[in-house]
């Protein structure tokens, strides 16, 4: 009779580290998950359930459209669900450009894991989303939202340029706007030129006169994508 208790206790210890273990492995397995280094587009790229922002154009100026994704994974320990179903994810977005081959494929040029804002609570929104312009600036604008907290949101929009070997900021503009009053701010840095803009205006009132304001800003080098944080960057 012992003899027997002790098989069944180790068969059931077996069995719930057999479980442990499997679910430590699927684990470890979903959050291995990531972008892919080369693929024909970005929903080819992007693993399946992860939010999904892209923009396409020409780069390098080598004559072929490349690809920016943004991409938000769906870790399930990163979420939080509302009752009535709405889900909160927290986890962090990642931005990635990849040049675009005679082939029509896409090959990875580097991918920056930590340096796009992300939602950390209910009530403060963020979004960033990528365009490349005709010339082949890169723009990444973050939109931000407050429903609780604050009447004024701030929205900054970033443009890169690919130069050197390396994207460089060549430009910087926010955007604020109170809710409640309708006041406006815009604030505009070109990095090539030197200068800085002002805009103040109304956005509830045509009646209410724009101001325009022009000044000189100091000339320092112009900073690489990927050695700051894009929602901890400011000119103030």
């Amino acid at each position: 009779m012992p003899c027997q208790l002790f098989y069944l206790f180790y068969y059931i210890l077996m069995k719930v580290l057999s479980i442990i273990v499997t679910a430590w492995i699927l684990t470890i397995a979903a959050n291995a998950q990531g972008l892919k280094v080369a693929g024909t587009s970005a929903k080819d790229i992007v693993p399946e359930g992860w939010t999904l922002d892209e923009a396409s154009g020409d780069l390098n100026k080598d004559g072929i459209y490349d690809l920016v994704i943004i991409a938000t994974p769906d870790f399930k320990e990163n979420t939080k669900t509302r009752d009535d179903g709405y889900v909160y994810n927290f986890n962090q977005p990642i931005l990635a450009i990849y040049w675009g081959q005679e082939d029509g494929t896409y090959k990875r040029y580097k991918q920056y894991d930590d340096i796009l804002p992300h939602r950390e609570d209910e009530y403060f929104n963020v979004d960033s989303s990528p365009t490349i312009t005709d010339r082949g600036v890169l723009k990444i604008y973050i939109e931000t939202f407050a429903s609780a907290g604050s009447w004024t949101n701030e929205s900054p929009t970033f443009f890169f340029r690919y130069q050197n070997g390396d994207f460089h900021l060549i430009g910087y503009k926010t955007e604020s706007l109170t809710r409640n009053t309708g006041q406006a701010e815009t604030h505009s840095y070109n990095y090539l030129t030197h200068k800085k803009q002002v805009v103040v205006f109304n956005a509830f009132d045509d009646n209410v006169p724009t101001r325009e304001k022009w000044s000189r800003i100091p000339a320092t080098p112009l900073k690489k994508l990927g050695s700051f944080n894009l929602g901890a960057f400011s000119e103030e």
